[in-house]
């Protein structure tokens, strides 16, 4: 096998998911410039969207996304260029 092929910082991160609060540590390269403190000890943070805590795939539960409201306001910002 070839040497030196892998990353060297390897450490604890906490992925934090953004939806529901819930945080879990596993061991990374992700760089952040963020930390947390978890348990009295501080690790480098990484936000997420969603995770499998909250995605509704393994919740079993779905989410309402407002996508009228986005169409809404693609519609009003573009309507200056229909002619």
């Amino acid at each position: 096998m070839r040497k030196d092929i892998h990353p060297d910082n390897y450490r604890l991160v906490a992925f934090k998911d953004m939806s529901n609060d819930e945080v879990f540590l596993t061991k990374s390269t992700a760089n952040t410039k963020e930390t947390l403190d978890v348990d009295g000890v501080e690790y480098p943070l990484v936000k997420l969207e969603i995770s499998r805590t909250s995605h509704p795939f393994y919740t079993g539960k779905s989410k309402l996304i407002d996508t009228a409201g986005r169409i809404d306001k693609f519609k009003n910002k573009y309507a200056k260029f229909k002619k």
